[in-house]
């Protein structure tokens, strides 16, 4: 009895062949996962870039803001909390543009702003210190100018009374205002309705980072003359608020 084994032509098999892929169903599962994911997963910007670089006049382009995302207005109304514990990761540019698009971008062809405004002369100014420096947000061209090159975070927390949700965040925008702007037209009441401008512009920074998974905490109690020393303001440009923002730590 010849005990060795016959080889059988496929050819010979009445089956079908079939291709075996070159990985195996769970890797490919993943791969589809890692590569598809990121755009269906609310608080996600595609491309993050965490290069703050300015060109030789201090200027820097922001991205294009997304006017179209995954979480409905209502899902971020009930999500959103103050967040006053931040881990190490940066904010990028992305995340950056859409939050300050949220509190002062345009949105209208005649200068129209994400925030109402009293007869449309929109008093507020959007400063943010990041570890690279203070910059002031110009809303007309969606850019950052920076106004000190050196991380001042530490020395604003100092000026916030030490709170450490200042200190710790890798991102602290502050709302200003100048009143001056309102008072031309609405005299003393001018200065009121900046302040109630302020809560509009703040609220929808507050609600943009829910949308982008990132946390934040609104901030009223400090100095103001040393806030303004800090970041280095421009005469008539008073502090309203320091908006705290990072990713929660959880």
């Amino acid at each position: 009895m010849n005990d060795t084994k016959q080889e059988i032509p496929v050819e010979d098999l009445n089956v079908r062949k079939i291709r075996v892929p070159w990985i195996n169903a769970e890797t490919y599962f993943l791969f589809l996962i890692l590569c598809f994911m990121p755009a269906f997963m609310p608080g996600q910007l595609k491309g993050g870039d965490l290069v703050m670089k300015t060109d030789k006049d201090g200027v820097m382009m922001l991205t294009e803001p997304v006017t179209k995302g995954c979480v409905s207005l209502e899902e971020t109304l009930k999500t959103r909390e103050s967040i006053r514990q931040f881990t190490d990761t940066p904010l990028t540019r992305e995340e950056i543009s859409q939050l300050l698009w949220a509190g002062q971008g345009i949105t209208r062809r005649w200068g129209g702003r994400t925030a109402p405004s009293a007869g449309a002369l929109y008093p507020l100014e959007l400063y943010i210190a990041l570890p690279e420096g203070i910059f002031h947000y110009n809303p007309k061209d969606h850019s950052l100018i920076l106004q000190v090159d050196r991380n001042v975070l530490a020395a604003l927390s100092r000026a916030a009374l030490g709170q450490g949700c200042v200190r710790d965040a890798p991102a602290v925008i502050l709302i200003a205002a100048v009143y001056e702007r309102l008072e031309t037209k609405y005299g003393s009441r001018g200065e009121r309705y900046a302040k109630i401008e302020v809560g509009h512009a703040a609220q929808n920074i507050l609600l943009q980072a829910v949308s982008l998974g990132l946390g934040a905490v609104p901030v009223g109690a400090y100095y103001d003359e040393e806030v303004k020393k800090v970041l280095k303001l421009p005469p008539r440009h008073e502090p309203l608020y320091l908006i705290p923002v990072g990713h929660p730590r959880r």
